[in-house]
């Protein structure tokens, strides 16, 4: 059983004491935490009436190869020689299991939850979200690539065959280059997935045009359910 996240917590268009109906999980990228995408929140063009919580976890703390071995928050380790640390991006899987059924229990349904992700954080956002076994509202993944692409099609849930999922990249990335994020789309819309491709002329990062499309996104696939 994997340890419970810490997590920043915010709920937007609840009154004191009212109900949210829908949950977006957010995930940081490495080194960064869960403040990493605080600041995002009110920049988001969300319907007035979505009820929502935002969950912003902290990876764990741990050694990376590919800065030296200095410790930091990571979801996974990456060693910078093309193999992937598939124990870590599995022990992570399950660390984000373990948030969605937290919002299960505070009465979220999972068709109202959205896995959300930037680089390291979008990596475990497909890798979580492609096998859940319930369907989720979508996933999104900025910045970001498909991990252990090769196991998606043995191991995906069929629940989330047709889960939205919004991608975006930027051409100028130097970190993780345009190219792999196109490979990942390619890959999963090859699987039959519905991706929604965006690319924005930036680096490693946000930007207003992107916060604006996400937005829209979010305002669609959680369309606010009527007032309680």
């Amino acid at each position: 059983m994997s340890e419970r996240l810490d997590a920043l917590e915010i709920e937007i268009g609840a009154a004191a004491g009212g109900t949210v109906d829908a949950s977006i999980i957010w995930l940081h990228g490495l080194g960064a935490d869960g403040h990493d995408f605080e600041p995002i929140v009110p920049e988001l063009p969300l319907p007035p009436g979505l009820r929502a919580r935002f969950i912003f976890p902290h990876a764990p703390v741990q050694a990376v190869t590919i800065n030296f071995g200095h410790v930091m928050p990571a979801w996974y380790d990456v060693y910078g020689d093309g193999r992937e640390d598939a124990e870590g991006i599995r022990a992570s899987q399950q660390r984000i299991e373990a948030l969605i059924a937290g919002e299960r229990e505070r009465g979220v349904a999972p068709r109202r939850i959205v896995l959300a992700g930037f680089s390291q954080g979008g990596a475990i956002a497909l890798q979580t979200g492609l096998r859940h076994p319930e369907r989720l509202a979508g996933i999104l993944a900025l910045s970001t690539y498909l991990p252990l692409a090769e196991a998606v099609a043995a191991e995906a849930s069929p629940a989330n065959r047709d889960v939205p999922i919004f991608m975006a990249h930027g051409t100028e990335d130097p970190v993780i280059p345009l190219r792999r994020a196109a490979i990942s789309r390619d890959a999963l819309r090859k699987l039959g997935y519905q991706v929604e491709w965006h690319e924005y002329p930036m680096p490693h990062a946000v930007c207003p045009e992107e916060i604006a499309d996400v937005g829209a996104w979010l305002g669609r696939v959680l369309t606010p359910s009527p007032a309680r």
